[in-house]
């Protein structure tokens, strides 16, 4: 009978005990890679159009197959140098901050990751049906504007947060 609390701790324990998803690298293009989980896979255009209404949507994105954890990826025709990161900085301050005057803010700030200079913001915004943790990287590439994100519903966030922050620093630059 001494048994018995010990198989009790370990059905509440082993589920808050479970594994980070194995990452592996997949490119974004030629001079991009970043770390993914394995499971994941390049969202249907289907799904992709649903999720991302606007035209301004990712070129680009990995999910789970629900779409609730997402990594994206986006190269723009926006044009901007290096030298002009802190004051891309400032723009998408103020740009998320109309865009979303209720977001929960937790980052904003420049940062080198891999050797190469991005703009790091995070923070939770409201969606169409739920609440969205947003870590989003930007940087210049070639003199056009480069964006990389993970998100991950609210609901899933304490599962994934660990993972989302692995994920946006394995992003390397050629």
């Amino acid at each position: 009978m001494r048994w018995i609390p010990l198989l009790v701790c370990l059905l509440v324990c082993l589920p808050l005990c479970a594994a980070e998803p194995v990452l592996e690298e997949r490119a974004v293009n030629d001079k991009v890679t970043i770390q993914v989980p394995r499971e994941f896979k390049v969202m249907s255009d289907e799904m992709l159009k649903k999720k991302y209404p606007k035209e301004t949507r990712p070129t680009l994105v990995y999910t789970n197959d629900r779409g609730s954890v997402n990594v994206t990826a986006n190269y723009t025709n926006n044009k901007v140098r290096l030298d002009q990161l802190p004051d891309l900085r400032k723009v998408v301050e103020a740009t998320y901050k109309k865009s979303f005057p209720t977001a929960e803010w937790f980052r904003n700030e420049l940062t080198t990751i891999n050797g190469r200079q991005f703009v790091l913001v995070e923070l939770r915004t409201p969606a169409a049906d739920t609440i969205i943790r947003n870590i989003i990287l930007a940087t210049s590439l070639d003199d056009r504007l480069l964006l990389i994100s993970f998100n991950v519903t609210k609901e899933l966030e304490g599962a994934w947060l660990a993972t989302g922050n692995k994920v946006i620093e394995s992003v390397r630059v050629k």
